[in-house]
């Protein structure tokens, strides 16, 4: 059954047009990222603590509010539109939410709806988030070995990831792998993992580890320098900068012999500010200009004090006026707490 909040949507769509979300830098905001839940059904090492307190159901914006708030910010310019978790397919009834957000890919407002997932849940909804218009979704997978990839989801299984994966590519689905770069811990297995991929005409991203957060392990141990990543990689292959976007963080550069894409993605060792369009809201409605800033905007307020939008749009002004130029990540020595307190699960991934 469609949300209510369609007709909403409707009337919301048909308002004289919004000024789009410009910062103070003059950067555009086109592209939102939106937590559906704190909750997950893994608890990756570079994550989660392995016994989390996630947030009570009543703090969470229902299916009908998230659906208000994201056509808030289509009506305001943005153009691509993510939804991530903690794990977003583990959200009952998230595909209510899909279906009704896909008609504004079906008016043109909007030009991509997709998500992060870690694929545990992909074999079960991937024809209907392709039946929705998701075209393109991003997998977090990290390692192909069974029973590291156990350890470093602490109970995921690899087997149902891949599963995923095959159902999410015959319901054609493009996947892009997101894999985290872990010192000690998948380093060697960074090659394969790209050949794997790359047979497959998927695309690989890898990630620095972020200071996010809590989590019982050691941020130094785990960090390992795409620099040095990039460095080993050239040793093997011929890697060539390229000109691709695909509207997020990641710097690109194809490799001749796997005939293949890869990004990185530099937090730490070389921030990627200068240009970003990006906003983050988690499932309880705060809005965080910058994944590596404090500063945030509550919207849940907004949302509920009134059926009007106008409060909430003078929320949002306010907000991206404050968007920081950049983040100021560091990881610099044992036993320094997370830069952050939160975590990736409760921000958006």
């Amino acid at each position: 059954m469609a949300l209510e909040s369609e007709k909403r949507i409707d009337l919301a769509l048909r308002e004289p047009t919004r000024a789009p979300l410009v910062d103070t830098f003059g950067r555009a905001v086109s592209y939102l990222r939106v937590s559906v839940t704190d909750r997950c059904d893994f608890r990756c090492v570079y994550c989660m603590a392995e016994h989390m307190t996630f947030l009570p159901k009543p703090e969470l914006l229902t299916l009908e509010e998230l659906d208000r708030l994201c056509s808030a910010f289509v009506v305001r310019g943005v153009k691509k539109l993510r939804l991530t978790g903690g794990e977003p397919l583990v959200r009952r009834d998230v595909m209510t939410l899909f279906r009704s957000l896909s008609r504004h890919l079906d008016s043109g407002a909007l030009e991509e709806l997709t998500l992060t997932t870690n694929g545990s849940q992909l074999a079960r909804f991937a024809s209907e988030l392709a039946e929705c218009g998701v075209k393109r979704i991003n997998v977090s997978l990290d390692t192909l070995d069974p029973a590291k990839f156990r350890a470093l989801t602490r109970w995921g299984d690899l087997g149902k990831v891949l599963a995923g994966i095959d159902a999410a590519q015959a319901a054609g689905i493009k996947v892009k792998l997101n894999a985290v770069a872990l010192r000690g811990d998948n380093e060697d297995e960074i090659p394969g993992l790209i050949e794997w991929a790359h047979g497959r005409g998927m695309d690989v991203s890898l990630i620095e580890v972020m200071p996010l957060g809590e989590t019982g392990a050691e941020r130094l141990d785990q960090y390992l320098p795409l620099s040095t990543v990039r460095a080993r990689l050239e040793q093997r292959w011929s890697l060539s900068d390229i000109d691709y976007r695909t509207g997020g963080p990641a710097r690109y550069v194809s490799i001749a012999e796997t005939g293949g894409r890869l990004g990185f993605i530099t937090p730490l060792t070389h921030n990627f500010c200068e240009g970003c369009n990006r906003v983050r809201v988690t499932c309880t409605g705060t809005l965080y200009m910058c994944l590596g800033q404090e500063d945030a905007a509550d919207l849940r307020a907004p949302l509920r004090a009134s059926e009007s939008d106008e409060a909430l749009h003078a929320v949002l002004d306010d907000a991206i006026f404050r968007k920081p130029k950049g983040h100021d990540f560091v990881i610099d020595r044992p036993g320094r707490p997370p830069a952050l307190r939160r975590h990736m699960s409760v921000t958006g991934g």
